[in-house]
């Protein structure tokens, strides 16, 4: 995790003392030298202030090496990852956000900003299928990449901490840094330190994504659509290619 280092960073790139960057969040001095020297570590509130106060992202400020701009992403999830959630007000309850194709570029920028999370629509997940205590997210899609799944689908998926245990030839969602949202087929390539995303649609070719331009991943779980057009095939895929892909998705199931 490159808090420390990027908070030293940062303050210097400014021109700030350690008790000028105390004075401007609020804070005591020898907390800003605990945070730089790794001693210590702040909490969410102040992680937020202070990334608001630098104008980078949470995420940034603690997997990205800002001198370099190289990310350092830990694939195992035991670095520190903030994942914003939205709750119940009530009882405190996880509810999962959707995140629409009008959402989607926002999403890109501020999957990592509570209040950006918290705007979306969310709700409590209805499925039984499901066990009660994952992380659940929902995307829409779009493009016609993975037909015979429609564009305009709604991707049901569970958040993956630790990105060892991505399978292969399993869909899932990855948050890239050049590419935004995108729902592929996985082929993992662990002594490159990167993923070959593949499409269900055989006229999209294969490609590679390194591990450091990941932000999210998140495991595909079930789907929902409205398209009923898009699973006649509407020219594209036979109905028996339709009923094969929908086995697969409920034998994954």
């Amino acid at each position: 995790m490159q808090l420390s280092e990027n908070i030293r960073y940062l303050r210097k790139q400014m021109g700030l003392t350690q008790a000028d960057l105390a004075g401007r969040l609020g804070l005591k001095r020898p907390v800003i030298g605990a945070y730089e020297e790794g001693r210590a570590e702040p909490r969410l509130q102040t992680l937020k202030h202070m990334a608001g106060f630098f104008g980078v992202g949470i995420d940034a400020l603690l997997n990205t090496d800002l001198s370099t701009g190289e990310s350092t992403t830990d694939a195992s999830g035991k670095s520190l990852r903030i994942l914003p959630i939205a709750v119940n007000a009530s009882d405190d309850r996880e509810r999962t956000s959707l995140v629409p194709v009008k959402a989607a570029a926002g999403y890109l920028s501020g999957f990592g900003d509570v209040e950006f999370v918290s705007s979306l629509p969310s709700f409590s997940m209805p499925f039984p299928e499901l066990p009660a205590d994952g992380t659940y997210r929902i995307f829409q899609i779009e493009g016609e990449s993975m037909l015979p799944i429609p564009p305009g689908s709604y991707i049901i998926c569970e958040y993956v901490q630790d990105w060892n245990a991505l399978k292969t030839d399993e869909r899932y969602i990855f948050l890239t840094k050049d590419d935004g949202i995108v729902f592929k087929r996985v082929r993992v390539h662990p002594h490159k330190r990167s993923y070959e995303l593949i499409s269900d649609n055989p006229d999209f070719k294969p490609y590679f994504v390194k591990q450091s331009q990941v932000l999210e991943v998140w495991k595909a779980r079930g789907m929902m659509s409205f398209n009923l057009e898009g699973f006649q095939g509407g020219g594209q895929a036979s109905m028996r290619e339709v009923l094969d892909a929908i086995k697969r998705v409920e034998q994954k199931l």
